[in-house]
This record gives structure tokens, sequence and C-alpha cells, in this order.
């Protein structure tokens, strides 16, 4: 792999995305950290050192995203890695405690304005991105694109009866469902090019995304999409696993 490429990490500026940042910059990757704010994505690089530079980029907003493209073609001349990061679990409601929105996640009774908030950044906001960027990876000799996944948004897992957590099969883990059907679909269509394509499953992870109850780090929740972003020519592409191996579709 050549030195100083170019990696963009959507939502870096906390969590796991910010811990995949700082992982890209120290195998000596120039970083650039979107986020839906510029100040925050200013404040997290202080964490990263000089070879990190804020962006700001909400996927959901398609002036944004158009901005973030001609500043990465002015600024940097290309890019060789896309981490699609950015993601949220619920639409946001102010002093509710994680098992309280998660009650409002089924499907059957979730307010369509929240359904729809969930999936314009989990999936439609991927997908925006993605095709934006695509012009820039393909001038890329190795490109790569990481989508961050979840299990609890396989398919094959939640249709197994003893599957205990299947009852939070619902709003936020079917738009993961439809996030890694998008990224399998940009595999697909890239396979014959040197872009490689791959969904990274972090584990439960404590971030703002659960209210903090996961049990892995962010660092440890960064792994196996940073390992997904260096693959070398001979790596597979098309593919969902996490640090144990293949995940379920």
């Amino acid at each position: 792999m050549p030195e100083q490429r170019i990696a963009l990490v959507t939502g870096a500026n906390k969590g796991i995305g910010l811990a995949i940042a700082q992982g890209l910059a120290k195998h000596g990757l120039t970083v650039l950290v979107g986020s839906r704010t510029l100040e925050n994505g200013t404040a997290a690089i202080q964490s990263i050192g000089a070879s990190a530079h804020a962006i700001q980029l909400d996927v959901t907003d398609a002036v944004s995203i158009a901005a973030a493209v001609e500043r990465i073609r002015a600024e940097f001349g290309g890019l060789d890695v896309l981490i699609n990061n950015a993601g949220v679990s619920h639409a946001g409601r102010p002093g509710m405690t994680f098992p309280e929105i998660m009650k409002t996640n089924s499907l059957a009774t979730a307010p369509f304005d929240d359904v729809k908030a969930v999936w314009d950044t989990n999936v439609f906001g991927l997908i925006a991105v993605t095709q934006a960027m695509l012009p820039l990876l393909s001038q890329s000799p190795a490109g790569r694109i990481v989508t961050i996944g979840s299990a609890g948004g396989s398919m094959g897992e939640n249709s197994k009866p003893d599957n205990a957590h299947r009852t939070m099969y619902g709003n936020y883990s079917s738009s993961k469902t439809a996030a890694h059907a998008a990224t399998l679909a940009f595999a697909l269509t890239l396979e014959a090019t040197n872009i490689k394509v791959n969904i990274a499953c972090p584990g439960h992870t404590g971030t703002a995304l659960n209210n903090f109850s996961g049990a892995r780090t962010p660092e440890q929740g960064a792994r196996r999409a940073i390992e997904l972003a260096l693959l070398g020519a001979d790596g597979p592409t098309g593919t969902f696993s996490d640090e144990d191996g293949p995940v379920a579709w």
C-alpha cells in the first residue's frame, strides 16, 4: 500500500468513527474526519494529530455531500478509503433513557417520521455518500469502502426462534439490514474494479448510539473496519465479518 493514502470517515467526531480515524492515522493515512458540524470535527482531530483534517459532512444533506466532494478533490487530490460509519439508532427523544427509546423501535408502532429519520442516515445517507465519492475512489489504485454493520441486522440470526435478541429487531436493526444489502450491491457492481467493498461488525460497543451500554471499547469496535480499510490486492470483497470471522447475512 502506498503511504499517505487519503481516508474519509463519516460520523467520525466521536465513538467508533473517531477510533477508526485514530487507527488509520497511526497506519500513516491522511484522515478526513467527517462531522455534521465543523466545530465538533475540529475538536475531534486534536486527539489524532497533524494527519487529520475536519470536514463538514451531513450524510442526509445533498449540498453538504457535494461540498465535501469538491473540498476533497481540490485540497487532497483524491480519495482512497471511505468508511461509512455515520449512523443513528433512533430519531432522538431528549430526556428519554435508552430502554425507553427502544420501546419506540417497533415498526408496528414507530411514528413514520422516526422511521424515516433513521433510514435517511443509515441507508439513504450511506448510498448518497458512496455514490458521490465513487468518482474519487475510482481514481485510486486501491480503493476501499467499509460500511459499519451490525449483527443485530442479520436476517439469518434474527430468523432463528431461539435468538433472544430478535425481539429488538425493529426500526434500527432493519435499517442496518438494508445498509448491508446496499453495501453488497455496491460490492457486486464494483467487483471487476480495484475497489473492494466490505462490511465490518464492531460488536456490542459502548457508544452514544446505545447510551454507552456496550461491553466493547470504541478502539476494539474499530479493529475490523481498520483491517478491511487496509486490505491488500488479494483481499476479499463483498463480505460481512467481525474480528472472529464471517457474520451471517
